[in-house]
This record gives structure tokens, C-alpha cells and sequence, in this order.
């Protein structure tokens, strides 16, 4: 049954295209109930089943959270065909309540430290890549480039040294090629303050993860202000584990900008939780 239940979250194509793959394209079916009936009966294990291509990362996700089981978004493949086959094993029945049983302070809590713990992984990989690209820095060490970008990312990016400016831009070239010259021409360093004031994450359910992170702005040895940058993330289909970016709102104050008061050396995040929910718009 939770075979079925699973197979029951795939689309039609997909069912077909499983089919063919486990039959050698021997059956033929008529509809998607002959298609999970062919599938069932000729698989050799739930396990084969699950490690199927067509048997998406994210299916098997959704399939654990409408059983009420928690596990965090960022899970590999291969943990979660773990934690169904326990599921269907019974091993789970005193850690799986139904979601009307499960406590939603504790499942909050779990919820949004994922996410914070996903947020900072992201940042951490970002600037690390980005500064990189810095020629007072040496070679680049990873490859920049629009792959790591949704084709219809929006970039807007605000700067404030002497008097404030606004620039906009739409795809993964433009977007990319934007940021790259501010390290590679500008010989900018963007240098996030990953504590807990600095960095603040939010996800929607229907997983768009927005990340906000503030940090310093230097080049070479001089501190030239601070930045706050806001990030919304998408899980790639295709790729497991692997998150692209589809908007940035980055934003840059120079040190003779900055309001009096400000803290140069740890800037922070203003935003609240509710206010970076709006950003799922």
C-alpha cells in the first residue's frame, strides 16, 4: 500500500516512462491504475523501486509529510528510501504520529532550524564561490557562472555611497555577469556575518526558502561599509541537494552612509520573520 500510495503522487508520463523501464516496454497499459498495477507487480523490491530515476527525490519527500513523518528538506535520496522503508516496515510507529498529533511548537522549532541551518550552508557556499572570483585573491578556485541561477532570476541591487542608486536585472547572464564584476573589476569582498543576528531564513510551503544575511564590504584592507542581501531559494528538480537562485535584493551602504549608530563590524538583519514571508509574492 505505501508503494502504491507513493506511485499515486507521480505524474502519468512518469508512470509510463517507469513501465517501459521495469517491463522492457513487455506491457502496454491503458491508464495510470494498470500503469501502478504493472509497476508493483514486476519491480523486484520497494528498494529497486525507490532508487528508479522517475522516482523523484522530492516525490518520496512529499509522500513521508503526508505520513506525518518529519525529516529535514535537505535530505539525500538515499535517506529517504531509508526512512519509507522503515515507514513500511512498522519501525516508525512511535516516532511518526499523525500530523494532528505531532506537537507544532516542536515541529516548528525543528522546522526553522533546518532552515536556518540550510540558509547558512548556502551562504557559506555563495560568497565563499563569489569572493573567490576577487583577482587579489588569486585564481578563481570554483567555476561562476548562470548555473547556479534560475533562467528568470531578478536581480535588484541598491547602492549608497555618496548618493543612493537602484539598478534591476532579469536572467541568469545578466544577473551573474552583474555580481562577478563587482568582485572582479571592483575587487570587491563581501564578507557575511553568518551569527545569529546576521542571518535570518524563512520557507514558505511550497519550499521557496528566502535567506537574508547582512555583512562588511571590503577591498583589500579597507572596510568600505556594510551589505544586506536577500536571496530566494528553489530546490532544483533534477539535481538532488541542490538549490538555485530565483531573486536577490542586494543592497550597499558605504561607511560616509552609514545612520549613526550603525555597527560596521557586525551589521545585522532587521527583518522579522513575517516580513521576509513576504518576499514569497
Amino acid at each position: 500500500d505505501g508503494c502504491r500510495d507513493l506511485l499515486e503522487l507521480l505524474d502519468t508520463d512518469d508512470l509510463m516512462v517507469l513501465v517501459d523501464t521495469i517491463t522492457n516496454r513487455l506491457v502496454i497499459p491503458v491508464n495510470r491504475q494498470d500503469a501502478i498495477n504493472a509497476i508493483l507487480m514486476y519491480s523486484q523490491s520497494s528498494e529497486e523501486l525507490l532508487k528508479r530515476k522517475k522516482v523523484y527525490r522530492d516525490t518520496i519527500f512529499k509522500y513521508l509529510t503526508t505520513q506525518g513523518i518529519v525529516i529535514p528538506p535537505s535530505s539525500e535520496k538515499y535517506q529517504l528510501i531509508r526512512r519509507a522503508k522503515e515507514c513500511w516496515c512498522g519501525q516508525l510507529t512511535e516516532e511518526a504520529p499523525k500530523p494532528e498529533n505531532i506537537k507544532p511548537n516542536k515541529q516548528k522549532k525543528a522546522r526553522r532550524a533546518e532552515c536556518h541551518n540550510l540558509g547558512k550552508e548556502f551562504c557559506q557556499w555563495f560568497f565563499e564561490i563569489l569572493n573567490s572570483q576577487n583577482p587579489l585573491l588569486g585564481p578563481a578556485q570554483e567555476e561562476w557562472g548562470p548555473q547556479h541561477f534560475w533562467e528568470d532570476v531578478k536581480l535588484r541591487f541598491c547602492y549608497n555611497t555618496s548618493e543612493q542608486n537602484t539598478e534591476e536585472y532579469c536572467g541568469a547572464e545578466l544577473v551573474s555577469l552583474r555580481l562577478l564584476s563587482l568582485v572582479k573589476e571592483e575587487y570587491l569582498f563581501l564578507n557575511p556575518n553568518l551569527d545569529a543576528s546576521g542571518l535570518k531564513c524563512a520557507i514558505s510551503c511550497h519550499g521557496l526558502v528566502v535567506v537574508a544575511v547582512a555583512g562588511t564590504v571590503h577591498r583589500g584592507t579597507s572596510c568600505l561599509g556594510i551589505f544586506e542581501q536577500v536571496f530566494g531559494l528553489i530546490r532544483c528538480p533534477i539535481r538532488q541537494n541542490t538549490w538555485k537562485i530565483r531573486f536577490m535584493n542586494l543592497k550597499i551602504v558605504g561607511q560616509n552612509a552609514l545612520e549613526p549608530g550603525t555597527e560596521a563590524e557586525k551589521p545585522s538583519i532587521k527583518y522579522e520573520s513575517n516580513e521576509l514571508r513576504e518576499f514569497y509574492a
